[in-house]
């Protein structure tokens, strides 16, 4: 699974052909979360509610880049990188 963006510790990943709704796969410390793009949901998953704050501030500022990468994966092509939370 191509990880498209790492920032405090937080790995952020995307699988091609994955299963809907549109989300993304974050890893943080041993354990994972998949997220809705578009609204934030945690679809599956439970992380630190620090980890869970930082991803959020990083989802808002990227949905369009998120949703683009949802795209690709879904014709089977690598995502592209996104900038990190900084």
């Amino acid at each position: 699974m191509p990880t498209i963006c790492i920032f405090f510790g937080i790995f952020i990943k995307m699988y091609c052909d994955d299963h809907f709704p549109p989300h993304f796969h974050a890893e943080y410390n041993g354990n994972e979360v998949q997220i809705a793009i578009e609204t934030g949901k945690i679809i599956k998953g439970n992380l630190a509610p620090r980890a869970i704050r930082l991803i959020e501030e990083w989802r808002k500022l990227h949905v369009k880049e998120l949703l683009d990468n949802w795209e690709r994966a879904k014709m089977l092509q690598l995502p592209e990188k996104i900038a990190p939370l900084e």
